[in-house]
């Protein structure tokens, strides 16, 4: 079954090791190596997790052999998977990727700003969702779940309050004064554009797993 243009059987190699790292079974679909690996594919966390389900229930006999004969050789498995790493531009759009056309679309939130080497979009998901919890008076750096979200992510409170004081900004039930542009704002505002009119809960599912990347 294909589920994405970039997916080919090599991708099942990697997707495998992945899964049979301990714990063994279907990870977070926003775990760190989950998303490293979508990066390298260049495939969504969201397929990688869709196919990790048919490594627990192999669907095909092709898939079931693929599975019994690496999942009783772990060795085997990490050897061929290396190889497959060796291939000239794996990961990066040529080579492994020959012949087909990749545009990258989910990788950018996972990818720093420029001019914010520390901070990646993914980040500013994280602050948007915090901020329609808090109330503006409550967007300071004493805050505790200012100071919770800034541990989480490695920041500093400061930044955080930067990011929330920028939403405010884009918010257009708020009247504030118009700040000056910088890539946080730009960022931000891409960020509002995409999630700050939508459903609050479809939002905060998506912080609760995307704070899977951050552990």
């Amino acid at each position: 079954m294909t589920t994405h243009h970039l997916w080919t059987d090599e991708c099942w190699l990697p997707l495998m090791k992945l899964y049979l790292r301990r714990p063994e079974g279907v990870k977070p679909m926003y775990s760190r190596g989950m998303v490293e690996l979508s990066l390298e594919l260049h495939i969504p966390p969201q397929v990688l997790y869709g196919q990790m389900f048919r490594l627990r229930r192999p669907d095909t006999p092709w898939l079931r052999r693929l599975v019994e004969r690496y999942s009783a050789n772990p060795k085997r498995l990490s050897r061929d998977v290396k190889t497959l790493r060796r291939m000239q531009g794996m990961g990066s759009g040529g080579g492994f990727y020959d012949g087909v056309e990749t545009h990258e679309t989910f990788e950018r939130d996972f990818r720093p700003l420029p001019g914010l080497p520390g901070v990646k979009p993914v980040m500013l998901v994280m602050v948007l969702d915090l901020y329609f919890r808090l109330t503006p008076a409550t967007m300071v750096r004493e805050t505790p779940e200012v100071a919770e979200l800034a541990r989480l992510m490695r920041l500093k409170p400061a930044e955080v309050v930067d990011a929330l004081a920028a939403f405010m900004s884009c918010d257009p039930y708020l009247s504030r004064p118009a700040a000056q542009p910088s890539p946080l704002l730009a960022a931000c505002r891409d960020v509002w554009q995409r999630y700050g009119n939508g459903e609050p809960q479809e939002l905060a599912s998506l912080a609760a797993q995307l704070r899977e990347y951050f552990r």
